[in-house]
């Protein structure tokens, strides 16, 4: 239960309102809807005396430049995935998704339950800012391809959307990888530029549009077994805020947190039963592709280990819990949907 702030005591408090440019167009509504959630919540656990603006790219700034508004105070707040920006240092992938990484309930458990966002913020305040998870797609599937794939060998050649470490993993595999922003995909799907393209799963995907020029749909998406979006703040600014106003902030994003994995988990099975009544081929990705790409990915974490001492400690105490958590599944979790999944298949 959200509890809102004593009428007394906020009526002590100032009166603030901040900006928070996001990553993600309008479009994408769930995903920027996360932003939404969070200033409506604040708003109403503060009585309207801390309010937050939300705008989508190109209205204050590009879609990758609000990290750095935010970092220098130029806006107070950003709205955006924290892997954007591994270009800069690899740990800023960890915070968003690592292949063959956590599912949602663990990649949450970790952040907000085994100390993961605080190690995080170690981190993050080198560079400017406080990280708050504000939201989960849950594992995203494995993109849109134009051909079948029947084993790793079709990797060779195949142009796809992808980036990041994702990129780098595809590469080692023979993939030729094509950064492309959202707006770009479907076109250089329909005009050749590219093969194939990953985006976030069927709700998004369909609006996408998607379906319209590619065939096969790949599962799971093993890069991004779940996604966390993050609100970044200021750290000058988060410091100085009041002591019921920071806690506001923790309550309102963790909010949006959960509400923004449980609207997925609603509306993505009725957008997959849409797609496949169009005619989409759903395919898994054949065992040595996924057998091949954990063994690449597992050989760039060496390697980040090496290069980026940030990347190395958080990289340890994720890993540590990944392992702890994926035991703790592997004996009860997983028992217990299997069976579900096995008994809805016979029963019809």
């Amino acid at each position: 239960m959200l509890l809102a702030i004593d009428a007394v005591e906020a009526a002590t408090l100032p009166e603030l309102r901040w900006r928070c440019p996001s990553s993600f167009p309008p479009s994408l509504d769930t995903i920027f809807g996360s932003a939404h959630t969070f200033a409506r919540t604040l708003a109403l656990i503060t009585d309207g005396r801390f309010q937050v603006d939300v705008y989508p790219p190109g209205e204050l700034m590009a879609a990758f430049e609000v990290l750095d508004a935010a970092a220098t105070g130029t806006v107070e707040l950003a709205h955006t995935c924290s892997y954007y920006f591994a270009n800069r240092d690899p740990a800023f992938a960890i915070g968003t998704a690592l292949p063959f990484g956590l599912n949602s309930r663990l990649q949450n458990a970790w952040l907000e339950g085994g100390d993961g966002n605080a190690v995080l913020n170690d981190f993050y305040r080198t560079h400017g800012v406080v990280g708050l998870p504000c939201g989960n797609t849950g594992c995203q599937m494995g993109g849109w391809f134009k051909d079948d794939l029947t084993s790793v060998d079709g990797l060779q050649g195949l142009r796809m959307r992808v980036a990041g470490i994702t990129g780098s993993v595809l590469a080692s595999l023979g993939v030729v990888p094509r950064p492309l922003p959202g707006s770009e995909i479907v076109p250089a799907l329909q005009d050749g530029r590219i093969d194939a393209a990953e985006w976030v799963g069927p709700y998004d995907d369909e609006k996408l549009g998607f379906d319209r020029v590619a065939k096969y749909y790949f599962y799971p998406g093993w890069w991004e077994p779940s996604t966390t979006l993050h609100l970044f703040v200021n750290a000058e600014a988060w410091d100085t805020l009041p002591e019921p106003y920071r806690q506001a902030c923790i309550a309102a994003a963790g909010y949006a947190n959960g509400y923004t994995m449980a609207k997925y988990d609603v509306q993505n099975p009725a957008a997959l039963k849409r797609l496949v009544q169009k005619g989409v081929v759903l395919r898994p990705f054949p065992r040595d592709v996924l057998e091949q790409a954990q063994s690449a990915s597992e050989a760039i974490y060496a390697q980040f280990r090496e290069e980026s001492p940030a990347f190395r400690e958080l990289f340890e105490h994720w890993e540590a819990f990944r392992g702890d958590g994926y035991l703790w599944w592997l004996v009860n979790e997983i028992a217990m949907d299997a069976f579900m999944v096995r008994s809805r298949a016979t029963r019809g």
